[in-house]
């Protein structure tokens, strides 16, 4: 903010994300005593979706400036067919989040900034999942307690639904460290978030009531998910090579680490205390460096272009989860600027990523949820504008 203009700046962005996840099964068991006749890819997993942001800046004397941003830092959505064959282990899976980040920076001099934000965010999980009771019943009581429940193939869904929010802060600096190259630093702090919520079952057979432990872990009731956001650490660079040329470099550190097993707990009823569930997915450190170029075209038009490659979290085909099938990712960003007037800027800009053929080898038998191995393949289309007025 130390940079721009004296004045009052607004900036109004939407991003159009169009994914695409695909499932190619290589060797999947599908889970004990389910239905054999249902044991699809789960079709396109992805989901499209559209983000905005808003951003304002104002000087509040030739030092200090103040800042307002809104947007969303983390999502995501995936979706399969509800007959697909690792739909026990789960079918739609979506994480929302809003970021509310108010913000100081105080220029030390016309070759150094500091910045400081504190960030409140908000977040709700949505878990869908089939549950296979008969898998279940006959782990439980044998072929007893299979056939009470009506043999083979009995299934219904759980579905979860939790939010919370949390705070965290974020600090940066700026210098320039010749007349044509500047240099920033930027770190973003864990979020610890105490989500709570409810989970429901539907078409739990009745011979589960006489079971105590099968119709406590079936039950309808409430729930809560703990969870702590990576914090992450970034370095970028920008450099004049020319009147009209300039390049530009980050590498970001994020702590992905912090993300292992999230046990769902049930907090009422019978229940209370137990674990529902838990979402493992033992995450690693994460690495991504980009590089880019803006070049003064003519007049008004800035063009730019960028590339990037994204290190995944997930570390190997075991930990990678349905509900999370990543994988490395490569960037190829196009996008230009036009500024009709010194009081208003345009930007338009294309990303396609390209991720990485990602096996899975996830065996969740144990708990009627079946091995799901194979391959998917993912690609990522974003559209991205936005306009800024200054006044």
């Amino acid at each position: 903010m130390a940079r721009l203009p004296r004045g009052k700046h607004v900036l109004l962005g939407g991003h159009l994300i169009v994914p695409s996840t695909e499932f190619t099964n290589n060797g999947s068991t599908p889970a004990a005593a389910s239905n054999p006749a249902r044991v699809g890819n789960g079709g396109d997993a992805g989901d499209s979706a559209f983000v905005p942001n808003v951003f304002f800046a104002m000087d509040l004397n030739p030092t200090w400036s103040l800042g307002l941003g809104i947007n969303v830092p983390f999502g995501l959505k995936t979706d399969y067919d509800s007959d697909w064959v690792g739909r026990f282990q789960g079918i739609t899976s979506e994480v929302k989040t809003l970021n509310v980040n108010p913000s100081l920076s105080f220029k030390i001099s016309d070759r150094a900034s500091v910045g400081f934000g504190v960030s409140y965010q908000r977040a709700e999980i949505d878990l869908l999942s089939a549950v296979n009771y008969s898998g279940v019943a006959f782990g439980a009581g044998g072929a007893a307690l299979l056939g009470a429940v009506g043999g083979p193939g009995v299934e219904g869904t759980n579905s979860t639904s939790v939010d919370g929010d949390a705070w965290g802060f974020n600090i940066g600096a700026l210098f320039d460290v010749t007349p044509a190259t500047r240099v920033g630093v930027h770190y973003r702090s864990s979020l610890d978030y105490e989500t709570e919520g409810s989970t429901s079952f539907t078409g739990v057979p009745a011979a589960f009531a006489a079971v105590p432990a099968l119709a406590a872990g079936t039950s309808n009731g409430d729930v809560k998910l703990d969870l702590e956001t990576p914090a992450s650490f970034s370095v970028s660079a920008a450099h004049k090579a020319g009147e009209r040329l300039e390049l530009l470099a980050d590498v970001t550190w994020t702590e992905w680490s912090r993300i292992k097993a999230l046990p769902l707990v049930r907090t009422s009823g019978a229940a209370s205390g137990q674990t529902l569930d838990t979402l493992t997915f033992n995450f690693d450190d994460a690495w991504r460096l980009a590089l880019g170029a803006n070049y003064k075209w003519s007049g008004p038009w800035t063009l730019r272009a960028g590339v990037a490659y994204d290190q995944s979290p997930v570390p190997n085909a075991q930990d990678r989860s349905v509900r999370l099938p990543d994988n490395d990712r490569y960037w190829l960003s196009l996008g230009a600027t036009y500024r009709p007037g010194p009081a208003s800027r345009f930007d338009v800009g294309y990303t396609f990523i390209q991720v990485k053929d990602a096996d899975i080898d996830n065996d969740q038998a144990a708990r009627a949820r079946g091995i799901v191995r194979g391959t998917y393949e993912a690609t990522v289309h974003i559209l991205s504008v936005q306009y800024q007025h200054s006044f």
